[in-house]
């Protein structure tokens, strides 16, 4: 989606009269699209008058087509400038990366630079291989750009960089991908402008940037042939045996049927290790070869960041690859059937609502059958550790039947043998019973040689996972019952046992699994799952324990920002929390192909698992069955309540302020709702943690909101968008809307007393103490 459409004239006109960034702002309101707030309006009234002073060049025609803020398809990202027009033979569009920067430090990292950005020095893309990706994503996807010859020319224009730190931005490792997407400092302005009248020259007699909002989205046989050429041997991605079969099945059923305007969905189940990914990652190369468009999606980041990492290889030119691997919160309004396939990993993660703060869409399962042709979720409902988990076959099977998509499930696409665990069927079994997520025939046997150990302390278990850790494919992996304490203090240890062990988690790093400084490191369910090592040590915390002879869990040790059991703390669903912690280290386990290093925080759980596997090696040969036994035990009765339940409506009030926004009637526990409440919000976003987390509900007063004080927290509607917030006035009037959060201060929002800025408050949230947040002062200071 383009936002702003023009001439080269027309936008000088508007950078003249001062009214650019305004009309852009308007235009992302009309459009419905989400945007930043402060500081992207204010990147628009930096950049975009250089830009208007770079196109004052009499050599590049008034008749040009400008766009700005174009949205690239399934993707975050947007291109911020392009220029469109000939060069006397071809059709030419200058894409601009533009960027504030005054200067930035080269990294080790492959083209990777630090950078003040966003309120924080950080590690981000160089702009030249940022701006080279987006033209690549767009030239090797859309086939209408390619069928009219158009080419994109990248470059980066960072008009505020000083020619001081020259050396950091042009440093030699960045030489490659700079001769592919030049850069333009401050005082580059001239070159900037021969290199733009270079490619346009003459206006086009055709509409270049509908061509680029309106295309067919087709891969490319060059993007075909690469993906093709980077598969072909990579040992990571052969399949063996029932993979290979499962592999020819699916892909049979595509081809017959990918042609015709039916909708087909295809449900491959398989537990851990049984090759899914692999599987899923052959058929994308596939499926792409025969030159239809199809993506690898997942919920979680880390699979797809692993494997596009292991496809690119460090090859800046094929960084575009990236683009095939999508996440599943990006087809909440994609229109039908856009894609011909789309293949789902880990579709036991999906989710329901979609967007960084979940305020998106309806059901990612839905969303995703109705983008595509043909939907094949590979899925694993044994895999669920988080409250937000939806996927089933069962939510699979109700959304294909509604949206008219032929369901084909069956033996002949389930996966049973085992290639991860040394090949142990038996050891996954194994796991079911003696963490009493099921009784299994493995009571006290597993088959093949797995190497499984136990350790009494956590250092000593390092030290031995290090010796494994010969081809980067060991790590160490915990339960989530420790604070994040390194988040904002990089000095900090997030993980401290006995022994004088100390670890921070992975956080640190975005490519934890294959970057090899993260040994050192700890991971977490978010980080592992999905992914395979060789060797993997894992932490048990407390939340799980061995008590009167039971595997016990307890989901109140769990650190309070884990959102896998958000809506659980209150203990109206035990069954589901324990059920969450069983799978999460059970999934955790299963991670090691060769192997399995253990250390237990609660020594009777250490020495009951280290005794049970003794046992097992010892009898291999021996099976006992066990029966399920039965609870008796009745449900404690609680007292419900009903009570209007808003969803996403967090600008609106309790009556006929909602207009049009929906609501629903819903029975709450008595015990959770406070006295006064006249409606619950579920807040989406962590700006406000740890005093309210994403997801949880909150209770309202709406008649409050006329007598909101300092330090209270309410709903507020800025100009429309909404916001949870402490609030806090001056003196003066001027307004503040403050993140309890610090690492979301950036989210603040600065309200003059004088300013037309639309704002109401639509009511305080009850259950909370009436403080702002300890940095407040100083950063008030810091930005009057």
């Amino acid at each position: 989606m383009i936002v702003y459409e023009g001439t080269k004239l027309s936008f000088q006109r508007d950078v003249m009269n001062g009214t650019i960034a305004r009309n852009i702002d308007e235009l992302f309101k009309r459009l419905y699209i989400p945007r930043g707030q402060i500081a992207e309006f204010r990147s628009w009234e930096n950049s975009l008058p250089r830009m208007g002073l770079i196109l004052g060049d009499s050599r590049i025609p008034d008749q040009s087509q400008v766009a700005i803020e174009y949205q690239i398809p399934l993707t975050s990202k947007r291109v911020d400038f392009m220029i469109g027009g000939r060069d006397g033979e071809n059709e030419n569009i200058v894409v601009i990366e533009l960027k504030q920067w005054e200067k930035c430090t080269a990294t080790s990292r492959e083209s990777v630079v630090k950078a003040y950005t966003g309120g924080a020095l950080r590690d981000v893309v160089h702009p030249s291989q940022q701006v080279y990706s987006y033209a690549k994503l767009i030239e090797n996807f859309n086939e209408s750009v390619r069928e009219n010859n158009i080419s994109l020319i990248p470059c980066a224009y960072l008009h505020n960089y000083k020619e001081t730190y020259k050396n950091q931005i042009f440093h030699h490792k960045y030489n490659d991908v700079i001769k592919e997407a030049p850069v333009f400092l401050q005082e580059d302005s001239e070159e900037l402008q021969d290199f733009i009248a270079k490619f346009i020259k003459e206006p086009s007699n055709k509409k270049l940037f509908d061509i680029i909002e309106n295309g067919k989205l087709k891969p490319s046989k060059s993007l075909q042939d690469s993906v093709g050429a980077i598969l072909d041997g990579k040992q990571e991605f052969i399949m063996i045996e029932e993979q290979q079969v499962a592999y020819a099945t699916i892909l049979k059923l595509v081809q017959n049927t990918i042609s015709n305007d039916e909708k087909h969905t295809i449900i491959v189940q398989g537990g851990p290790g049984t090759g899914k990914s692999v599987i899923a990652i052959n058929l994308l190369a596939k499926i792409l070869n025969n030159g239809f468009s199809c993506f690898y999606v997942t919920k979680t980041s880390a699979p797809r960041t692993t494997f596009a990492k292991s496809l690119v290889r460090g090859k800046h030119t094929l960084s575009y690859l990236r683009g095939l691997f999508k996440s599943s919160g990006t087809f909440y309004d994609t229109p039908s059937n856009t894609f011909d396939c789309l293949l789902v990993d880990e579709a036991h993660r999906l989710n329901a609502k979609s967007g960084l703060f979940g305020n998106f869409g309806e059901n990612q399962i839905k969303e995703i059958i109705n983008a595509c042709k043909i939907s094949v979720f590979f899925i694993d409902e044994d895999q669920i550790i988080s409250t937000r988990d939806i996927g089933s076959v069962k939510e699979i099977k109700k959304w294909a039947k509604k949206l008219c998509s032929k369901v084909h499930y069956g033996d002949n696409l389930k996966l049973l043998s085992q290639f991860r665990c040394n090949g142990s069927d038996g050891y996954l079994a194994f796991l079911d019973d003696v963490l009493e997520i099921r009784h299994t025939a493995n009571y006290d046997w597993f088959d093949f040689d797995y190497d499984i150990q136990f350790f009494d302390e956590p250092s000593k278990m390092k030290e031995a996972l290090r010796k494994t850790n010969i081809n980067n494919k060991s790590r160490m992996i915990a339960g989530y019952c420790y604070p994040w304490n390194s988040k904002n203090d990089k000095t900090q240890y997030d993980i401290e046992l006995e022994g004088g062990f100390k670890a921070q988690w992975n956080f640190t790093t975005d490519q934890w699994a294959t970057d090899p400084d993260s040994f050192e490191q700890v991971g977490c369910i978010h980080s592992a799952q999905g992914l395979e090592f060789d060797y993997v040590g894992i932490i048990i915390g407390t939340d799980m324990r061995y008590e009167n002879g039971k595997v016990i869990t307890d989901y109140t040790r769990r650190d309070k920002n884990d959102a896998t059991i958000k809506g659980l703390r209150t203990g109206n669903n035990e069954e589901l929390a324990d059920r969450i912690i069983r799978n999460t280290y059970k999934t955790l386990l299963s991670r090691g192909q060769k192997g399995c290093y253990v250390y237990c925080e609660d020594k009777a759980l250490g020495e009951y698992l280290a005794t049970r596997c003794d046992r097992a090696k010892e009898n291999t040969a021996k099976q006992k069955t066990y029966k399920i036994v039965a609870s008796d035990t009745e449900p404690k009765k609680i007292k419900y309540v009903k009570v209007r339940f808003y969803e996403a409506a967090t600008a609106a009030g309790p009556s006929e302020d909602f207009g049009e926004e929906r609501f629903e009637e819903i029975d709450l526990p008595e015990t959770d709702v406070l006295p006064g409440t006249d409606f619950v919000l579920k807040i989406s976003g962590r700006s406000m943690e740890p005093t309210i987390m994403d997801g949880d509900l909150v209770c309202i007063n709406w008649k409050a909101r006329k007598n909101i004080r300092n330090g209270d927290i309410g709903i507020f509607n800025v100009d429309g968008a909404p916001y949870c917030k402490h609030f806090y006035q001056d003196k003066g009037g001027n307004i503040w809307l403050i993140s309890a959060n610090e690492d979301y201060k950036d989210t603040n929002v600065f309200i003059p007393y004088d300013s037309d800025i639309r704002f109401q408050c639509r009511g305080k949230v009850l259950g909370h103490i009436s403080k702002l947040p300890d940095y407040f002062n100083v950063w008030q200071k810091d930005n009057p």
